[in-house]
């Protein structure tokens, strides 16, 4: 249908659209400081635009029958290595969908959290530069503008831990800031490194350099301590062990629609990344690796770097669950269980992406990887919607201490029913989208053969019926306690949640969509040449086993040395 298609000019268009439209609402809210309501509506139209925005690139990019797959955006024109890429794909769509999902809701449960004077603050306009890195980097195709875009993440996030000003807040932004400076300067170290010793920063440019080192007169050998750095920098972002203590001290100072936002979509840049260079980027790398991982209980060996970063994330991921599980427990308020709740849920994003990372057999990597995005989902939607419902608890009755709750169901029957439904989404019991996520990680463990992966996904699932469990029981259940038998619930607030619960419900009950989108987004990070042909059509890798390779030369905005080398040109079709 003419509906389902657009010029290619267009598609490229939409490829930047999301960021125009959150850094025009950035400006026009800080613009409006003297008129709150006008500023709230115009955080609001500037959230549901973003929204349209990325159901727009999902579908003309991705999902609809005659989707390239695969879109871009060049920075002033500039031909890719040399200029600024911006790349739409199955995989940067999906997890800006989270994040257009969990934004408008964090928005609109904004409005009504925060007094009249936060209205005329800076809230509002650090709330979309902080939407702006986030979507900056899933869009990035050079390493050099990730690092830009993290720090524009960063940045806003660090007033917001501030945000209240008092001395535990400052205290969480004092090692929130010190922690993630470090791993700013860490990231740089390692971009500066890759660009030393492969002359280029474009990640397709670099992807094609890696696969065929001798062709550009490259020694890959440092790269796989290069890319140690920089697993490191992504693991301090997506929280993982042992780079997760920030996260329970910054969850509870930030606003809660900030830290539903922090815990449901901008931790998945982490995640993102780890995937996005594991697999699109480095996988084809021709770098020798032989690794023992105790926890498999046996030895990667191979000639790419995906055995190190799997290894890696393994003990990572198995520290994430049982940290952050055993936690979770031991919480004495509702932020605390979520804080440390989601210590625990982003390992089990992580396992999967080290069990695609091991695998040698292509079915089960990609089953692997779909397995890691739908939990990603998953997490964004439970976690996001449960830390909206903290904030909900604290309006209505003061506190979010579970020795101060208690009998919240019988005085918000709705409010209750939201915070159940977020719950058993993390257990994952059917229909719910937890259900699939969980059991696709299982599934990916099962086919890998691994019976003691298997096993600690038992006892993570175990610990989050336990602490999920506890939290119901504690808050919502029983004699409403003196804080809970006045309590009122704001409707609007209500309305948030029961809409993220419906979605959650949604998302289980029609899962086939969700799937092929998943599906999709799984074999856009795994399809490095389909990357490569997307940012620059007339070079693709065919030269992995000493065939010919494109000669082109720089990228990420740095240029580079020409290499040497048979141009290989393929019928790649005009560039957008």
């Amino acid at each position: 249908m003419a509906l389902q298609t657009l010029s290619p000019g267009a598609e490229s268009t939409l490829v930047i659209a999301p960021m125009l439209i959150v850094l025009v609402a950035a400006v026009g809210t800080l613009l409006l400081g003297t008129r709150p309501r006008a500023r709230a509506g115009v955080s609001l139209a500037g959230g549901a635009a973003y929204l349209i925005a990325v159901a727009a690139i999902d579908w003309y990019v991705v999902l609809a029958p005659d989707a390239p797959g695969a879109a871009t955006y060049q920075v002033g024109g500039l031909p890719a290595p040399f200029g600024i890429t911006l790349v739409a794909d199955g995989l940067s769509a999906f997890m800006l969908t989270m994040v257009a999902v969990i934004g408008v809701a964090s928005l609109v449960f904004s409005i009504r959290v925060l007094p009249e004077l936060d209205r005329r603050s800076y809230y509002f306009p650090l709330f979309h530069f902080l939407a702006l890195g986030v979507t900056g980097a899933f869009l990035t195709g050079d390493l050099f503008n990730l690092f830009v875009w993290f720090e524009v993440m960063l940045m806003a996030s660090y007033i917001f831990v501030a945000y209240y000003g008092g001395p535990q807040h400052t205290r969480a932004a004092f090692w929130y800031v010190a922690l993630n400076l470090l791993a700013s300067a860490v990231f740089l170290l390692g971009v500066g490194g890759i660009y030393a010793t492969t002359g280029t920063l474009n990640m397709a440019d670099l992807a094609r350099r890696l696969a065929a080192p001798a062709a550009y007169g490259i020694d890959p050998g440092p790269v796989v301590g290069l890319l140690g750095l920089l697993l490191s920098v992504f693991a301090i972002k997506a929280g993982l062990v042992p780079f997760q203590f920030w996260i329970p001290t910054a969850y509870r100072a930030a606003p809660p629609p900030i830290t539903a936002l922090l815990a449901g979509a901008t931790k998945k840049v982490g995640i993102y990344a780890i995937i996005r260079l594991s697999f699109t980027v480095f996988a084809d790398a021709q770098i020798g690796v032989d690794l023992a991982v105790p926890i498999v209980g046996t030895v990667l060996a191979g000639d790419s770097p995906l055995a190190f970063i799997g290894a890696a994330l393994f003990v990572m991921g198995t520290a994430s669950i049982l940290v952050g599980g055993l936690g979770a427990v031991g919480r004495d308020s509702l932020e605390g269980v979520l804080a440390y709740s989601s210590i625990g849920q982003v390992g089990f994003i992580a396992v999967p992406v080290a069990i695609a990372a091991t695998t040698t057999v292509p079915d089960v990597r990609h089953i692997a990887i779909v397995a890691a995005l739908v939990y990603a989902l998953n997490h964004a939607l439970a976690k996001g919607m449960l830390f909206l419902a903290v904030g909900a608890v604290r309006t209505a009755t003061g506190t979010s201490r579970l020795a101060d709750l208690g009998g919240l169901a019988s005085r918000s029957p709705l409010l209750a029913a939201a915070f159940f439904i977020g719950s058993l989404s993390l257990v994952g019991i059917p229909p719910l989208s937890g259900f699939f996520g969980k059991f696709l990680v299982f599934d990916a463990a099962a086919q890998a053969g691994s019976l003691s992966v298997l096993v600690l996904l038992l006892a993570g699932s175990l610990l989050t019926i336990a602490y999920a469990t506890r939290a119901w029981n504690r808050s919502f259940w029983g004699q409403r306690t003196s804080a809970v038998e006045d309590a009122i619930a704001d409707p609007v607030q209500v309305a948030v949640l029961l809409a993220l619960a419906v979605t959650i419900v949604a998302v289980g009950i029609g899962f086939e969509p969700i799937y092929r989108f998943a599906d999709a987004a799984a074999t856009a990070a795994l399809d490095t040449d389909g990357y490569i042909d997307a940012v620059d059509p007339n070079q693709t890798v065919s030269g992995v086993d000493g065939g010919s390779v494109d000669a082109g030369a720089g990228g990420g905005g740095g240029g580079g040395e020409t290499g040497t080398g048979t141009i290989n040109t393929t019928d790649g079709g005009e560039t957008p």
